[in-house]
């Protein structure tokens, strides 16, 4: 798509958006709700479109239809509370009636990454819809299938056509465009591409929301369940093919416990089954390209002195994007996947002598995504505490924190900035309208009174007041 389509695109959103604002809030909640079912009752369906495009086991492609379900049906309940007109303590008791409306921002851009084709395109609209805004989605150009498929069920549920719209192309036309065009921007990707965007969103002053990389940690403290820790661990390093943000791809053992650890983590990942059935626990990468650059770092940390306990190679006998699920130790600082994101099935474990060590080694991050503490739940709360991440997930590699609709989700430091789910995630395509009212007397006072006997008088009310409403 070039650039002048993608500016007749916006300009069909806009006068789209002009209506759909108009619809109630529960017309809008219906859709949602209606979509929610479809996605159940086409999941096959969209697990097989999944699949093809990104090559993921089928239990990952599954992970996708629960999580859009679930937004759908999250939001849809929650929407109307969040844009309701909310009376607010005014300037003077009574005197002064002031009121908060949320409108929508007109057109949202969302730029979509590959790793979760139907997740991200439709879990970032659903609270950008529901609020009033049309979206325009650009989804990677490896998955764009599963994006039109979605919008299609979307449209199936009740949206009006043109409401939402799917461009694809490449970012260095589509996902120009789309910055220079819309009214907010939301993007799921690299740290490097999300700098890059962050500024643009800044020159034309509009909001911008960003989910970016992670290198994520995972401490396993001395009074840690160890078998239960060695499962958890195993889902949370190779769910998706390591290919999530919030993929744990460091960890770090207690001394007292890591030869257990350790032993038990390396029993389950040599067990792994690979392949795109339901029985398999570990797919393949996206592409040829992406398995190169995995390869790579791989052969950088053992060119640096890594040893590799798991895999480490790649697997063409099973495809040509397949990679067996890695396991180093002794990586040292100079090799890259000490610091950079992997992005796919490799994990390091360190050894450590305290608490205090693995909590600042796991803080030793430009990254603060999400996190993982095992461990006795007083322990691992107060480590969790002093953990510099959007997210941390006691007991659990990622899925508590994710599933926690409720809750917001996002980044620290270079893993981005706003915050997806909880109310953050919808309001945040919002204005607030401030609309105070006042009666009676005009807040410099009555024009019958003194202005200096009136300052005695507020001054007298106002240390009356801060008993009364303390």
């Amino acid at each position: 798509m070039e650039a002048s389509e993608v500016q007749s695109v916006f300009a069909r959103a806009r006068r789209a958006q002009a209506q759909w604002a108009l619809s109630p809030v529960h017309r809008r909640r219906e859709i949602m709700l209606r979509l929610h079912d479809l996605i159940l009752e086409n999941q096959v369906e969209l697990i097989d479109l999944v699949q093809a495009e990104t090559g993921k086991s089928r239990s990952s492609a599954f992970d996708e239809v629960i999580d859009v379900a679930l937004t759908a049906r999250h939001y849809a309940y929650r929407a109307g509370h969040l844009l309701r007109t909310k009376r607010v303590r005014g300037a003077l008791p009574v005197l002064t009636h002031t009121t908060v409306q949320r409108s929508p921002r007109g057109v949202v851009g969302i730029i979509a990454p590959w790793n979760y084709p139907l997740s991200m395109a439709l879990s970032d609209a659903i609270p950008a819809l529901l609020a009033g805004n049309a979206v325009v989605l650009k989804p990677d150009e490896k998955t764009t299938g599963t994006a039109v498929r979605g919008l299609e069920l979307l449209e199936e549920a009740g949206l009006p056509g043109e409401v939402m719209q799917v461009v694809p192309g490449p970012g260095s036309t589509v996902g120009q465009e789309i910055v220079a065009q819309c009214d907010y921007l939301m993007f799921t990707g690299s740290t490097a591409t999300g700098r890059k965007l962050a500024a643009q969103a800044g020159e034309r002053l509009i909001g911008y929301s960003a989910e970016l990389g992670g290198k994520n940690p995972l401490i396993v403290c001395a009074d840690a369940d160890i078998d239960k820790a060695a499962h958890g661990a195993v889902q949370a390093c190779f769910s998706n093919t390591g290919q999530l943000c919030i993929s744990i791809e460091r960890i770090y053992v207690h001394e007292a416990v890591a030869d257990r650890f350790l032993s038990r983590f390396l029993a389950l990942v040599n067990d792994f089954r690979l392949g795109h059935g339901w029985t398999d626990d570990v797919g393949s990468l996206i592409s040829a390209e992406h398995l190169a650059r995995v390869n790579e770092l791989v052969e950088d940390a053992i060119l640096h002195g890594a040893r590799v306990l798991a895999g480490g190679r790649p697997l063409p006998d099973l495809g040509r994007t397949f990679y067996a699920p890695t396991v180093l130790i002794d990586v040292p600082p100079t090799a890259r996947l000490h610091t950079e994101e992997v992005f796919g099935p490799v994990v390091y474990v360190e050894k450590v002598a305290t608490v205090d060590e693995a909590v600042a080694k796991a803080n030793d991050s430009s990254y603060g995504l999400s996190a993982s503490v095992w461990g006795r739940e007083l322990t691992a709360r107060d480590v969790a505490s002093r953990l510099e991440a959007g997210a941390v997930n006691i007991n659990d590699g990622f899925g508590a924190a994710w599933a926690s609709l409720d809750a917001p989700m996002g980044g620290w430091k270079d893993s981005g900035q706003g915050r997806r789910h909880a109310d953050e995630g919808l309001l945040k395509y919002t204005e607030s309208r401030t609309i105070a009212a006042q009666r009676l007397m005009p807040l410099n006072g009555p024009s019958l009174i003194s202005r200096e006997r009136y300052t005695s008088l507020l001054s007298t009310a106002l240390r009356l007041g801060k008993r009364v409403l303390r």
